[in-house]
C-alpha cells in the first residue's frame, strides 16, 4: 500500500513540476519531458514491486519499440501552421494517430 502511495506522489510531483516549468522555461521543460522519465520511474517501480529481471527486459523492449511509434502524436502539431490547425484539432488528431500507433506497436512487438 505504501509503495503505491509513494509511486503516486513521486509521479505527481514530477508531472506537476514539468508542467509548471513549461510556463517559465519551455526549452528546459521540453528537454525534461523528452527524457524517458516515465520509463525510468515505471521501470524502477515495476522492478521494486515484482523483482523479475526477465519481465523488466521485456518491458524495456516494448518501450523501445513504442518510442518512435509514439512520435506519431506530434505530427499534427508539426503541421499546424501549414494547415491552420488549432490546439484541439492537433491534439485530437494526435490521439487518433497514437491509436493507430498502438496497433503498429502491437504488431512490431509480436514480430520482434
Amino acid at each position: 500500500m505504501w509503495l503505491a502511495i509513494g509511486k503516486t506522489i513521486v509521479a505527481a510531483v514530477l508531472i506537476s513540476f514539468v508542467s509548471w516549468l513549461s510556463g517559465k522555461k519551455t526549452g528546459l521543460a521540453g528537454f525534461l519531458t523528452a527524457l524517458p522519465l516515465t520509463t525510468l520511474l515505471a521501470l524502477a517501480f515495476s522492478h521494486m514491486e515484482w523483482g523479475d529481471a526477465k519481465q523488466s527486459v521485456e518491458y524495456v523492449k516494448s518501450v523501445f519499440v513504442a518510442i518512435p511509434v509514439s512520435l506519431l502524436f506530434f505530427i499534427p502539431f508539426l503541421l499546424a501552421q501549414k494547415f491552420n490547425l488549432g490546439f484541439w484539432a492537433c491534439y485530437s488528431s494526435g490521439l487518433i494517430l497514437l491509436g493507430v500507433g498502438y496497433f503498429v506497436h502491437g504488431f512490431l512487438v509480436k514480430v520482434a
